[in-house]
């Protein structure tokens, strides 16, 4: 599932694309991957001929913001990606030329991109270009929030979501307070995104491993100093990651289909077997909440509670 680093890549990609092109129409191929309004036509009726004024992030949903075009507010597009979920943007109108062998001139014309099999809506924009919601396991979603209403007042998954980690929000003290004395083990926690936004598998791994946390500690046994390391981690995790485009292991792309390329650069997250890039020990893998988790047994093994 793209977690905040692939999710922020994505809203960064769009807010190249996308900011003051009109949206002309749209075609929904799935209809429940329109979770509201629950009528396909109105959701495509809400965002016709509206234009995207700037893209938002919080946790792993993204927010655009719709206006007309005077900048009268039309609203919100709503997007959760979820397992497999992809925005692909495309340009319909590209220019073909002669291949070498040819005499002829070079000349321009109008070529229909494929549409891929997995390709559950489509947003036509200005200018012959398309936005395309492509979704294998079909868990994701979208969403239109009219205008005069808050995205929360619609997503309810906004409703209760905890800080941002990239934020100033985000302090050891607001960690300690949300882990403290809970019984649950740091792995699980740290998914939970009424405590963290963002945050999923890959990068609570490799936080742990930052901090030096094994993943089955209780939240209970943690001391401060150690809660200092593991938001410092958090952090430094997130921010590497985003600076190489996030992680691909599967499905991951950015709007231009490029893959991201943290995943080079992980320490645990699916190295089972592999060495520790630090003290050589086997990185193993064991089942927490039906989640597979990562680490290593020695640099994580003095916190084990």
């Amino acid at each position: 599932m793209p977690e905040l680093p692939e999710v922020e890549t994505v809203r960064i990609g769009l807010d190249q694309v996308t900011i003051d092109k009109a949206i002309k129409g749209g075609e929904v191929l799935l209809a429940r991957s329109i979770a509201y309004p629950f009528s396909v036509a109105e959701f495509l009726d809400g965002i016709t001929n509206t234009q995207l004024q700037q893209w938002q992030r919080r946790g792993k949903y993204l927010l655009g913001k719709l206006v007309n075009s005077q900048q009268q507010p039309q609203g919100w597009l709503g997007v959760h990606l979820r397992m497999t979920g992809q925005l692909l943007w495309f340009d319909r109108g590209v220019t073909q030329t002669s291949s070498p062998e040819s005499t002829q001139e070079s000349t321009q014309e109008s070529t229909q991109i494929p549409i891929h099999k997995h390709t559950r809506v489509r947003l036509f924009f200005a200018d012959n270009q398309e936005l395309r919601f492509v979704d294998q396991r079909t868990f994701g979603k979208m969403w239109w929030v009219p205008p005069g209403l808050e995205p929360s007042e619609i997503i309810s998954g906004l409703r209760s979501m905890g800080a941002e980690p990239l934020e100033s929000e985000f302090t050891v003290d607001y960690l300690a307070a949300r882990l403290h004395k809970r019984q649950r083990v740091i792995k699980t926690a740290l998914l939970d995104q009424n405590i963290v936004a963002g945050i999923g598998n890959i990068y609570a791994d490799e936080a742990l491993f930052l901090s030096g946390i094994r993943s089955d500690t209780s939240c209970a046994a943690l001391t401060l100093p150690q809660i200092t390391k593991l938001r410092d981690a958090i952090v430094q995790v997130l921010e590497t990651s985003l600076k190489h485009g996030g992680t691909t292991f599967s499905n991951f792309l950015n709007v231009q289909g490029i893959n991201g390329n943290y995943g080079g650069v992980a320490n645990v997250y699916n190295r089972t077997g592999q060495p520790c890039k630090v003290c050589q020990t086997p990185i193993e893998r064991i089942k927490l909440g039906g989640r597979s988790t990562h680490f290593c047994p020695q640099c994580q093994r003095n916190l084990h509670g």
